[in-house]
C-alpha cells in the first residue's frame, strides 16, 4: 500500500514544493488550504496527478481526513512579514488552533507529525549563527511577534503531544528559503528585489542594508525536510543556508543578475527586523547528513527565470 502524507498549506509557496516533491517519491498527497495566502495555481499542475488531492479547509476549524495517514506535515501559516502584519489573528489561530488540530489528526492516525517551525523564534538574535540551543530574543508584543510566538507555541505544543501522547514528532527550523512559486508582493526581500529589479523600478532597502540575511533555495529546504520526515530525531532542526551576506549585498546581486538599471534607495527599517540570521547546521549535517547543494547565485538565476516566465505577476 502506499504511503500517504497530509500536508496543511499545502498550496502555499514551500508546500506547494513539498507535494511535488512527496509524490515524486510515490507518496499519496492530500493538500489542505484554504488560500488565504497560497495559491490554487500553485499546485494546479498536480491536479491530474492520481495520487494527488486537494481540499480546501482552514484547519484553524477543523481537520479531518479518512484513511490511512502516515504523515502529516503542518505547513500552513501566514509567512511573511506583510502577511502577518495584516493577518495577525489569522496567524496566532493557525499555529496555536491549527497546530493542534494537525497534531490531533496525526495522533488519530499514528503519523509522524513535522512541524514547520521558523528561524524566526529566534527573533533578533544575540547569539550569532543561531545554535538550536539558543532560546532567542523575542518582543512577544511586537508586530513580528504575532508570527514569532505563534511558532514558538507550535513548538511546546508539539513537544508536549510527544511527551504527553507518545506522539512521533519532528520540528524543523526554517530559515530564510526561496525559489519559484514565492509571491512577487508578500514583502519579503527577494522576491521585492527582483520585481523591482526587472520592472526598472526603485529597489528598497531598508535601513542602510546591513542586516543580514541567509537564504536558501527551496529544493535543499524541501531536501532537508523530507530527511527529517524520514529520521526518529524530534528536532528542532536548522534547516538553512550558512552562507549569509547582507541586504544590501543581495539587492545589488539582484539587480546585476536582472541586467537591471534600477537605483537602489533606502527606506525605514521595519520594527524588530532582525540584524543578523545565520543557522549553525551542525546537528542537520551530523543527524541528517544534510547541507544545501545548490549555489546562492544558480538558485538566484533560477528565481529570477521563473518570474520572467510568468511577467503576469510582476
Amino acid at each position: 500500500m502506499k504511503r500517504r502524507a497530509v500536508v496543511t498549506g499545502g498550496a502555499g509557496f514551500l508546500g506547494s514544493h513539498l507535494c511535488e516533491r512527496l509524490l515524486e517519491e510515490g507518496y499519496e498527497v492530500v493538500c489542505l488550504d484554504n488560500f488565504l495566502t497560497g495559491r490554487p495555481e500553485n499546485v494546479a499542475h498536480l491536479i491530474e496527478h492520481g495520487g494527488f488531492r486537494l481540499v480546501r479547509c482552514d484547519v484553524s476549524d477543523y481537520v479531518h481526513v479518512g484513511g490511512q495517514v502516515d504523515m502529516v506535515l503542518h505547513f500552513a501559516s501566514p509567512a511573511s512579514p506583510i502577511d502577518y502584519l495584516q493577518l495577525p489573528i489569522d496567524t496566532l489561530k493557525v499555529g496555536s488552533i491549527g497546530t493542534l488540530h494537525a497534531l490531533g489528526l496525526a495522533r488519530e492516525k499514528s503519523a509522524r507529525f513535522v512541524l514547520a517551525s521558523t528561524s524566526e523564534v529566534y527573533g533578533d538574535p544575540l547569539v550569532h549563527p543561531q545554535p538550536e540551543e539558543y532560546w532567542g530574543n523575542v518582543n512577544p508584543i511586537g508586530p513580528r511577534g504575532v508570527y514569532d510566538e505563534a511558532k514558538r507555541f507550535a513548538e511546546a505544543l508539539t513537544m508536549a503531544y510527544r511527551s504527553a501522547h507518545g506522539l512521533d514528532t519532528a520540528i524543523v527550523r526554517i530559515f530564510n528559503t526561496f525559489g519559484p512559486r514565492l509571491r512577487p508582493n508578500d514583502g519579503r526581500a527577494i522576491p521585492t528585489f527582483v520585481r523591482q529589479a526587472l520592472r526598472g523600478e526603485p529597489i528598497t532597502i531598508a535601513g542602510d542594508g546591513s542586516q543580514t540575511r541567509s537564504i536558501c533555495y527551496v529544493d535543499d529546504t524541501v531536501e532537508g525536510i523530507l530527511r527529517m520526515a524520514h529520521a526518529e530525531h524530534p528536532g528542532p532542526m536548522n534547516l538553512g543556508n550558512p552562507h549569509e551576506l547582507s541586504v544590501l549585498d543581495l539587492a545589488q546581486w539582484i539587480r546585476d543578475l536582472t541586467g537591471s538599471t534600477s537605483e537602489l534607495v533606502f527606506v525605514p527599517r521595519p520594527q524588530d527586523d532582525p540584524r543578523v540570521r545565520q543557522p549553525d547546521i551542525t546537528r542537520a549535517r551530523d543527524v541528517l547528513g544534510w547541507e544545501p547543494k545548490v549555489a546562492v547565485e544558480e538558485g538566484l538565476r533560477r528565481t529570477i527565470a521563473w518570474f520572467q516566465a510568468h511577467p503576469e505577476l510582476v
